[in-house]
């Protein structure tokens, strides 16, 4: 692929491939952070890879975070040194690889009591050291009035000083389609809206997939018989679900190796935290954490971690989450925000895993926050673990299928030094910044190119800066395999986690467009209205 173009992504050239006859090395299924890590890592050593997503990329849990891309302060607290080490050597290899969507950010906690600045200060130093030449700035010691000048809303009364720190922040989403452009550049065939419906099983071992082509295909046409020497379940929360898929008749259910837990997030102006720091409070009244988070021109506040027993595409938040937040918030900030002040609410589903299980005598470890199981049937299941970490992840899954002899050993490291697409050596505009075409990185060039480049369909009020153009819907669905409003607004833009009414007054427009690229075959009021729900949702406090 020379200099200046992009791969071709689009559904006709994937479809061909995945249809065409032949036994892939890997089948990857599901299209959030790991699975994407995954086939990228594996298409970069030379292997075929063949990537099922059932929705769209990142729709679950990997467009859901808090967005930032961390050591993990609280597991030096609690004494995981070597994981606090490998999180902080992936920090720093995101940032390089892909500084179009990930950069550094200054984190300041505030002190209410004398003693907090000292105390959390020094266990700062010790992540600054651990950091070492990958570090992104020393943390300082403030007074008050430093604390007030970079946190300029934090509350003034009992101020004490703070400390200030420093860690990454980054775009889930567009980093997911990033990842999955950036595989398919690397020989990968990668679908999203195609979700598994079967295993291939012959002689108790998992020998391929069914998947269904979920947009516009007949029943006949949609189906896709993909034999793999390997399969990765990928799939997040909905890990369990395709580890029963691999079962005998008659057999019992596998005892589930996820309990889920939700995180709520709440979005407000950014008013309510101006500058580009951010503000961390280490323990709230109920000993949790909360962040305060300048993010793409807005305010982000969260988060939560509440168990629950049911997973669900679009999880809605608990009421005394809400109140947590915003009670919390208004503890630190010299306006607190209310209800009416929340731009968008979103929530996601973490994967934590279970102890146990009941695959006993195959492969299983636990290591580094995440889980992978190898079964009986030789289906390699990966669930657990956080964004930072995913490239990582994606070499243990690998090194796995290398033990197990499910692929040939090849190179390793590939990805430690494999720019994703977009990225440039200039230094970008801050992730704190509304959303535009930085967000491209070195593609701005091709977003010009395209019709509508100077016509602005949404300018964020606040900073007047333009968010969303013509140009950058048609860049969604030309190349990065955006297929509905929700695709586009929700994803490739992520007005729709920045201010959901917005969001819905720009989806006429954006199913308009989608119409004029994609043609008769596209059912733009179903597309609109489906997306016009969803945004309700993101408006609605409980």
């Amino acid at each position: 692929m020379s200099p200046g173009t992009a791969p071709d992504t689009s559904r006709a050239h994937l479809l061909a491939q995945a249809r065409a006859a032949r036994e892939w090395d890997l089948a990857v299924i599901g299209g959030g952070a790991t699975g994407l890590g995954v086939a990228l890592d594996a298409a970069a050593r030379g292997f075929s890879v063949v990537l099922f997503e059932s929705d769209d990329f990142a729709k679950g849990t990997s467009s859901r975070a808090t967005k930032l891309v961390h050591g993990g302060v609280r597991y030096l607290a609690q004494g995981n040194v070597a994981l606090v080490r490998e999180a902080l050597h992936e920090r720093s290899t995101l940032l390089a690889n892909a500084p179009h969507l990930a950069q550094p950010l200054a984190f300041v906690m505030p002190g209410y009591r004398w003693w907090e600045r000292g105390f959390y200060g020094i266990g700062l130093k010790m992540y600054d050291a651990l950091a070492g030449s990958r570090g992104l700035g020393p943390t300082e010691f403030l007074s008050s009035a430093q604390t007030r000048a970079l946190l300029p809303t934090v509350r003034a009364r009992g101020l004490c000083g703070g400390v200030k720190y420093w860690d990454g922040q980054f775009d889930d989403a567009r980093l997911a389609v990033t990842l999955a452009r950036t595989a398919v550049a690397q020989g990968a065939v990668v679908l999203n809206h195609c979700p598994v419906t079967a295993m291939l099983r012959q002689d108790g071992k998992v020998k391929g997939v069914v998947a269904r082509e979920a947009l516009g295909a007949t029943d006949g046409a949609a189906a896709l018989t993909i034999a793999a020497r390997c399969v990765v379940n990928a799939t997040g929360v909905w890990v369990d679900d395709l580890r029963n898929m691999d079962r005998d008749p008659g057999m019992a259910e596998k005892s589930a190796i996820v309990a889920p837990s939700q995180g709520v997030h709440l979005v407000v102006d950014r008013a309510f935290l101006p500058g580009t720091h951010a503000l961390l409070v280490p323990k709230t009244a109920d000993g949790r954490v909360l962040f305060a988070v300048p993010w793409l021109g807005k305010t982000i506040l969260g988060t939560t971690d509440t168990p629950r027993d049911d997973i669900v595409r679009e999880p809605a938040p608990f009421a005394e989450e809400v109140q947590f937040i915003l009670r919390e918030a208004g503890r630190y900030l010299d306006k607190a925000p209310t209800r009416e002040d929340v731009r968008s609410v979103w929530v996601g589903l973490r994967p934590l895993v279970r102890h146990g299980g009941d695959d006993a005598g195959n492969t299983k470890r636990i290591s580094r926050e995440h889980t992978v199981l190898v079964g009986r049937s030789g289906l390699v299941t990966v669930t657990g673990g956080k964004w930072t970490t995913y490239r990582a992840m994606a070499e243990d899954v690998l090194e796995h299928c290398f033990e197990r002899q499910l692929l040939p050993r090849k190179a390793q490291g590939v990805t430690a030094r494999l720019p994703l697409l977009g990225a440039s050596q200039r230094a970008g505009v801050s992730m704190t910044q509304a959303p535009g075409e930085h967000l491209y990185g070195s593609e701005a060039a091709l977003l010009h190119t395209l019709p509508g480049a100077t016509n602005w369909l949404w300018r964020d009020a606040e900073s007047g800066r333009g968010a969303l153009s013509e140009a950058m819907v048609r860049f969604a669905l030309r190349f990065e395999m955006a297929r509905s409003v929700e695709d586009v607004l929700a994803r490739r833009s992520r007005l729709l986690f920045l201010d959901a009414a917005e969001a819905a007054r720009q989806a006429g427009a954006v199913a308009a467009i989608l119409a004029d690229e994609l043609g008769a075959g596209f059912d733009a009021a179903a597309s609109q209205a489906a997306f016009e729900a969803l945004a309700a949702q993101y408006q609605r406090l409980p």
